[in-house]
């Protein structure tokens, strides 16, 4: 039960820095893309692949 001491503390504190990365992310506007994949694979030079 000893190491419930640390491990409390610990995976509070990497919730918290993942809160934080995510809150960080939304500010910088990392998730706002209108158009999208959805849009983007419907052009006819989505694939950039050499043709062979």
């Amino acid at each position: 039960m000893e190491v419930l001491t640390i491990l409390i503390p610990v995976s509070l504190f990497m919730g918290g820095m993942g809160l934080v990365a995510f809150l960080w992310s939304m500010k910088n506007r990392q998730y706002d893309d209108p158009k999208g994949d959805a849009n983007r694979i419907l052009s006819p030079d989505w694939d950039d692949r050499p043709k062979p």
